[in-house]
């Protein structure tokens, strides 16, 4: 059913985890073959926290007010500046609450504790109260310039960010290189299994007789409950199998997004946006490049999202500025 946007409750949903917390280290920890040194640098980089969680709950709060509730999903985590961010959402009208691992999981707690976003994404539609229409948010999603409902929903219907790609059976000549030509960490990479498999695992489910499928990017995602809640109550043994892996396992767990995209499609329930709005960073080792891209997403009114992958990488210059910057936008 077609709905006018003004008649819409949109909610945000943000699964996070404070990698810098103890607790949750030694209980990730306890369930790892190889422990993770968390006093050494190099192998806990890649898992600290640098306030992300605080922009991007801002930057929604900032830039798109017409979101009703911010669900934060955490495993027994609070952030720092939850109360204070809590107070600045209900001075703009919005609502933010903290979800626990304990309420998604509620009749599954067999699969507690889990550290794997696939498994956790996959339950996001029993969170109580849910709205129908949500959008899905990582932590390192920002919006930093003004948006509108439709930048995610137009009449009730979501709207699709991605590219029409393969499937990896038709891409003869990739499998070639990885077979005969690709180095030992490609090979290693292909053999442990890639997101985009996974997507398409999703894309497949949904049975939606495309020879093609809808690789999103690396945006924010528009879902709405009743589907997935749908699917699920007639598929709950393949809801078990996906939330049954502590950690991501590409090879077998669909992506529980991408398999919601494909069920719209089907359903022709959809609109498709090409472009992504979005400027990426995954890489900072040049910090003009870093102002430059920056500069560029401030002036270019195409732009609306930004993601930060990985910004605990960035050389400490490089990530104060990009901090700088972000604070100044949002204040």
């Amino acid at each position: 059913m077609r709905e006018n946007n003004h008649n819409i409750q949109l909610d945000a949903v943000i699964p996070w985890v404070n990698g810098n917390d103890t607790k949750w280290q030694e209980k990730l920890n306890q369930h790892l073959e190889v422990k993770i040194d968390f006093s050494k640098k190099k192998e806990s980089v890649r898992f600290n926290s640098i306030g992300e969680i605080d922009f991007a709950i801002k930057s929604i709060i900032k830039y798109a007010p017409f979101f009703k509730n911010i669900y934060l999903v955490t495993d027994n985590q609070i952030p720092d500046a939850f109360e204070s961010l809590k107070a600045l959402g209900k001075s703009s009208g919005v609502n933010l609450e903290i979800i626990d691992h304990a309420v998604l999981f509620r009749e599954y707690e067999e699969f507690l504790p889990c550290f794997n976003s696939t498994s956790i994404i996959s339950l996001l539609h029993r969170i109580p109260n849910l709205s129908e229409h949500y959008v899905l948010f990582n932590d390192d999603f920002f919006i930093m310039k003004d948006a509108k409902i439709e930048d995610f929903f137009i009449n009730g219907l979501p709207v699709l960010r991605g590219r029409w790609e393969k499937y990896y059976e038709d891409l003869k000549l990739k499998a070639l290189y990885y077979r005969f030509f690709s180095s030992e960490k490609d090979k290693k990479r292909w053999e442990k299994g890639t997101l985009r498999k996974s997507m398409q695992i999703g894309a497949k489910l949904a049975n939606d007789g495309k020879k093609r499928f809808l690789k999103r990017f690396h945006t924010p995602v528009s879902m709405r409950k009743s589907v997935l809640t749908k699917f699920f109550n007639e598929n709950n043994d393949l809801l078990k199998k996906n939330i049954a892996y502590k950690f991501r396992d590409n090879h077998h767990q669909f992506i529980t997004e991408t398999l919601a995209n494909h069920l719209e499609i089907k359903n022709s329930t959809f609109y498709y946006q090409p472009t992504t709005k979005l400027t990426y960073f995954r890489s900072y080792k040049s910090h003009f490049n870093v102002k430059l891209k920056l500069f560029w997403y401030a002036i270019n009114k195409n732009k609306l999202f930004l993601t930060f992958q990985s910004l605990e990488m960035a050389k400490p210059k490089t990530q104060t500025y990009i901090l700088n910057w972000l604070n100044k936008r949002l204040n």
